[in-house]
């Protein structure tokens, strides 16, 4: 992938604003461990380096530490048995681990790179990845959704200066993984979506560039829908091309919007909910897809079903709110929504607009019947049941998901729409 070639097609963007990335090299293609030490001297990446991982991740890069030595690096491995949620206890620990080294490698995907950005970003450290699977879209991405006390937030994170995938390794990568990434990546859909309707009514920051790169990354998945579990490198060459893509998007749309809507933060929200229970959630790319969908059926609804001439100030049962997320998450809840996030908008902003927001949202959207035929053909999960989330925990995370970002989201404006939702008919057939 030509890094400086996409940044200098950015150059003197129309939105107003400089594009710049932290990245040297994305490199993908077949038989590439087998270069890792090259790719990462040629790119400055310290020798002395943390490698982190746990026994899947390294088990999928068979031989990378053998390597990196025989390539004159000098490592420190950190092994977990099997990460799958980011805890910030797992970020001091890195943090900790990094007072030795120059630069930190993440071997693997998903809460790995995660903890390791955000730790190297502390520890003011390089920070690179090799990929093990094409599980997820935050590759590329200068943010972690990093877990404390339960309870999930996004922090200002490094950005790798190296990505490297085999396609050997990362079409050999467990179905369930690659359908995953196909999971997130649809969800591009929700949060592009929900980036238009916030610059609408509020003025936020969007560029139309940033945006196309997240919808031609959205476009070349979709295409590639019935060959996502297919062993084929040619094909999670492409996804992971795509993946990384949208976390290059993020980083220069300067937030998250590029990439994340409501469906994230309901994905969030039934996370923290098990966890707080002592239960591990399913893969991340699985639970957005099937939040996706939700969402997706939610806000068709909603624009079905509003009437402007009701639209009025919210009026929030703030007590209902904190019921929903518990005696644990209150303090959280408060925080995120002093102030309001939809003090930045109003009655009369959300009327003027309505006719294109219904247009976004009932005509760029797909139909719930498409976009559930994609992904079965993708193999990802579509139900509830698929992601060991009960019913009653995917309805109060459709409803109440909302409070838990100082984010707009079409979901947050329900109670100025003044619409009736009837959450259960969005996990029909869930």
């Amino acid at each position: 992938m030509d890094i400086r070639k996409l940044v200098a097609g950015l150059k003197n963007c129309p939105c107003g604003r400089e594009h710049s990335v932290d990245i040297k090299a994305v490199e993908i293609g077949s038989g590439l461990k087998s270069r890792a030490a090259e790719i990462l001297k040629e790119n400055g990446f310290p020798s002395r380096a943390l490698v982190v991982a746990d026994r899947n991740t390294l088990n999928a890069a068979d031989g990378i530490l053998g390597v990196l030595t025989s390539g004159g690096f000098d490592c420190t491995l950190k092994l977990y048995d099997d990460l799958r949620t980011a805890h910030m206890r797992d970020v001091d620990d890195i943090t900790a681990l990094c007072r030795d080294v120059r630069g930190v490698l993440s071997v693997g995907s998903g809460s790995l790179n995660d903890i390791c950005r955000l730790a190297a970003f502390r520890a003011d450290k390089a920070f690179a990845i090799f990929a093990t699977a094409p599980s997820m879209d935050g590759f590329a991405s200068d943010t972690a959704p990093i877990t404390d006390n339960n309870f999930k937030f996004s922090y200002p994170a490094r950005q790798p200066s190296v990505i490297i995938g085999d396609t050997k390794i990362l079409a050999a990568a467990p179905a369930e993984l690659k359908s995953a990434g196909f999971g997130d990546m649809i969800a591009k859909c929700i949060g592009l979506a929900d980036w238009k309707l916030s610059h609408l009514i509020t003025g936020e920051y969007y560029c139309e560039n940033v945006a196309a790169i997240t919808q031609t990354a959205f476009d070349r998945v979709v295409s590639l829908a019935g060959r996502v579990t297919d062993n084929d490198e040619e094909t999670a060459g492409a996804i992971m091309e795509a993946l990384v893509l949208t976390g290059l998007a993020m980083k220069l749309g300067y937030s998250v919007r590029p990439a994340s809507g409501a469906e994230h933060v309901v994905s969030h929200f039934w996370e923290i909910k098990k966890l707080e229970q002592g239960l591990t959630s399913d893969f991340h790319g699985k639970k957005v897809g099937v939040a996706t969908l939700m969402v997706n059926r939610l806000y068709k609804q909603i624009c079905e079903n509003a009437d402007p001439a009701k639209f009025a100030p919210e009026r929030l049962d703030w007590e209902k709110i904190y019921a929903a997320y518990g005696e644990s998450f209150i303090a959280d809840v408060k925080r995120m929504n002093n102030p309001t996030v939809t003090q930045e908008t109003s009655v009369e902003r959300i009327r003027e607009n309505w006719g294109e927001i219904c247009r976004i949202m009932l005509e760029e959207l797909p139909s719930d019947g498409k976009l559930t035929a994609l992904m079965k053909k993708a193999g990802a999960a579509t139900t509830l049941e698929e992601i060991s989330v009960p019913r009653e925990l995917g309805l109060l995370g459709l409803e109440y998901h909302p409070y838990m970002r100082n984010r707009i989201l079409l979901s947050r404006l329900v109670p100025m729409l003044n619409v009736d939702v009837i959450y259960s008919d969005l996990i029909r057939n869930c």
